[in-house]
């Protein structure tokens, strides 16, 4: 019988997903000899035997690869027989370029639940089970490749029985590297709020430590107190979402008086009483992502009604369910629904340190439910929501990064292509590195407004560069001038790397462009709440024709003041009022409307004066600024407390529309650009507002208005430029009512339209634009 050999390299997501003894055993079942190990570049296999085995044992590969492993490229190539008589597992390769793909961390599967719950198995209650189908792994690693000593399981010494599961390679825990039980493994414990240990002892139902522990965590919060606990990307703070009285105490003492609180659940049965569950949606929320949903509430609840101070005035609650063996475990033997909200000081990254989460929370956790398992690096939980009916992220993070999103372009494929950093925007932040045309996007950072946050984008930027082995020599930002992402980018200039400026909104448009592969030039409708314009102005309101290397404006909403600058994004009676004092100048303060009622008039009387002599009232084209003033001119939102609360709110407000309102608005030119004046709105919506309209109908009515100006003048651009491929991008299309019907009368009207289903519309998905940007922008000049 004649011999064959082949070595076959295998990139993708292949390690710590069960790759190797996924190979092992298919050499067994093909009847062939070799060798398997990782590399920085991914999994390469030595096979040697009948060539007709090779040829199934390849086949195989992509065929019934496990369930997490991602196969992005397989080569092979014939070598010389080395006479192995046995396939092996060796160890890993060290010291070669790491090109191999991370797996993000992913929810515990039923093998291992099915064991925890078993009072027979070894992992009875243990709340760190897991096996190469599921776990933690991009929060625990430190370097690659994916071995035990490159993460924080390395001090968590193998006892005999883990060993032999380790090192068998027909087990399914075969260098499963967080591999770890009751007696060699990480531990949970429960403090108080200044950190003393409280003994607890197994005793009836509890029989184990561990089970005793999180048991009289589920006790206390059935009692309604609130925990802090230490989770896989960061800490949570629970409390019982039926407990109105617990859900209050936790929004008093955050001091988080409106925004929607996220919720666990122990199964979508819990939740079926509580919201609406789509087919799509049901199996989105059971995926092993495990993102948070939004999901649509029941107007009136079945049974046991969740506390009405979970998500106030907002349609949707935000749920998600258990995903580490600690939450199973918790929802089992405590509450069925929790509160797990961001365990974090306001404005800063998640705790992920024992000690800093009780220094941070101590004033609101009256207990603290804590293991001994570092985590590495943080994540928080991915926010998604069904629209139009596609999965779309209002936030990229847990469960799906740093899985890479293929942006594609015109090259040459062969085409070795340089290396870039998007360095992202100022709020929402993510970044991305580049390797060819895979953009590696980072966990969700956040708004970078303080210094714990831009130290962690610091580090998550040495991290991704460290695990990914990239070094860019090109550096994309936006232009504003005060992020600190630019400064970032702007410092790293002095080292001598090139930076390439993207603007915001052309960032947004070649977002959208490079997630659905789109070359050559498309119309943009890219509305959103900030982002500075070329003419220095502050747009997000904008019509582009765009390649991904440049653009050009075509249209903009009409430019209204924001009086107080920054204060009128926090505050948006000051649009309210800016608003008004276009449409109707001071007269608008003798208005028979309950706005001006609620207002003092001395502040109106300040804000007119500073709008009159342009002090502090920079020009917008800014959507989201509209959404701002329109929610206070209708008395729903006078100052908000979480960014977009008064545009989520007005969207709430327009369910339950009677009638079908479409007000006027003008086109009007604005040198070689179409300027949208929906000061025609405003007037009419006052007054439909002092004829006492319900407000459901005039909230629906400005929702439509707005939709129907934007569609008739992409239209209009349509016929004057000839472009028919149109691209939806920015925060405002988080809106439902906004995104679903732009999309279908965009569509009636003939023009093709894409929108994102990768990364976020928001400026959570900006990074990857400012690379694809960038990167065409090298390729022009050779």
């Amino acid at each position: 019988m004649d011999i064959a050999a082949e070595k076959i390299q295998i990139s993708g997501v292949v390690q710590g997903v069960g790759f190797r003894p996924f190979l092992y055993g298919l050499a067994q079942t093909h009847g062939l000899a070799g060798q398997v190990t990782n590399t920085g570049r991914g999994v390469e296999t030595l096979v040697e035997g009948p060539l007709p085995a090779i040829e199934n044992f390849i086949r195989d590969i992509t065929e019934k690869k496990p369930l997490l492993a991602r196969i992005d490229h397989i080569s092979h190539e014939k070598i010389r027989p080395a006479g192995f008589d046995q396939y092996t597992i060796v160890q890993s390769q060290n010291g070669q370029p790491r090109t191999t793909l991370i797996s993000p961390d992913v929810c515990t599967c039923a093998d291992c639940l099915a064991e925890m719950k078993n009072p027979a198995d070894r992992r009875f209650e243990y709340p760190f089970i897991n096996c190469t189908n599921c776990g933690p792994r991009f929060t625990i690693i430190r370097d690659i490749p994916y071995d035990r000593p490159m993460t924080s399981m390395h001090r968590f010494a193998l006892c005999d029985d883990c060993r032999k599961e380790y090192e068998n390679p027909m087990d399914r825990r075969f260098h499963a590297q967080p591999n770890a039980c009751p007696v060699c493994g990480p531990r949970v414990f429960l403090t108080d709020h200044q950190g003393q240990e409280i003994p607890v002892s197994a005793n009836g139902d509890h029989t184990t430590p561990s089970g005793a522990v999180i048991a009289r965590a589920g006790e206390l919060l059935a009692q309604g107190h609130i925990l802090g606990i230490k989770g896989l990307g960061g800490f949570h703070l629970a409390a019982d979402a039926a407990s109105h009285r617990a859900v209050n105490a936790l929004r008093e003492k955050k001091n988080r008086p409106h925004k929607p609180f996220a919720l666990m659940a122990r199964s979508v049965a819990d939740l079926s009483a509580h919201v609406h569950i789509s087919p799509k949606e049901e199996s989105l929320i059971e995926s092993f992502h495990r993102p948070i949903v939004l999901l649509e509430k029941k107007s009136r609840p079945e049974k046991g009604g969740l506390s009405s101070a979970l998500a106030p005035r907002n349609t949707c609650l935000g749920v998600m369910l258990a995903y580490t063996p600690l939450h199973f475990l918790l929802l089992e033997k405590g509450p069925p629904i929790l509160v797990m909200t961001s365990g974090n000081r306001s404005g800063e990254p998640l705790s992920i340190d024992n000690g800093d989460a009780i220094d941070a929370f101590s004033h609101m956790a009256g207990y603290f439910l804590l293991h001994d398992r570092d985590i590495y690096f943080r994540a928080d939980d991915s926010i998604v929501r069904v629209q139009a009916g596609q999965p779309r992220f209002l936030r990229r993070s847990r469960g799906y990064a740093p899985l890479p999103v293929e942006f594609g372009s015109d090259t040459d494929p062969d085409r070795e292509q340089p290396s870039i950093l998007g360095c992202g925007a100022g709020l929402k932040n993510t970044v991305c590195l580049t390797r060819g045309t895979s953009a590696f996007l980072s966990q969700h950072i956040g708004d970078l407004e303080n210094r714990k946050v831009t130290d962690y984008y610091v580090q998550t930027i040495d991290h991704l560069k460290k695990i990914m082995d990239i070094e860019p020599v090109l550096m994309a930002h936006d232009m504003h001038p005060g992020y600190f992402s630019t400064r970032y980018a702007k410092n790293a200039a002095a080292q001598g790397i090139r930076l390439e400026p993207v603007q915001h909104h052309h960032a947004h448009a070649v977002s959208c462009m490079a997630e659905n592969h789109l070359n050559g030039k498309v119309m943009a409708l890219t509305l959103d709440g900030t982002g500075y314009g070329s003419d220095g102005h502050i747009w997000g309101g904008e019509i582009l024709a765009c390649t991904r290397k440049e653009f050009s404006r075509k249209a903009h909403l009409s430019y209204i003041q924001m009086p107080g600058g920054d204060a009128a994004v926090r505050q948006p009676w000051r649009m309210a009022a800016s608003v008004l004092f276009q449409a109707f100048g001071r007269s608008f303060l003798e208005l028979d409307l309950p706005y001006i009622k609620d207002m003092d008039p001395k502040n109106l009387a300040f804000i007119c004066r500073m709008m009159e002599k342009q002090v502090n009232s920079p020009l917008t084209s800014s959507a989201g600024r509209l959404f701002d003033a329109v929610s206070s001119l209708m008395g729903i939102r006078h100052a908000v407390t979480h960014e977009g609360q008064a545009a989520m709110e007005l969207e709430a407000a327009a369910s339950g529309a009677k009638a079908a309102i479409s007000y006027e608005y003008a086109l009007e030119p604005d040198g070689n650009e179409v300027e949208i004046n929906l000061l025609p709105c405003i007037r009419q919506m006052v007054q439909d507002l002092v004829q006492k309209r319900p407000k459901a109908d005039i909230s629906a009515g400005f929702h439509e208005t707005l939709v129907q100006a934007f569609v008739k003048t992409a239209r209009s651009i349509r016929l004057d430029t000839g472009l028919d491929r149109v691209v939806l991008s920015g925060g405002v299309f988080n809106n439902n009512l906004i995104l679903a019907r732009t999309q279908r009368l965009l569509e009636e009207n003939g023009l093709t339209v894409y929108t994102h289903t990768r990364v976020p519309c928001g400026d959570g998905g900006i990074c990857l634009g400012q690379v694809a940007a960038a990167l065409e922008r090298m390729r022009d000049e050779g």
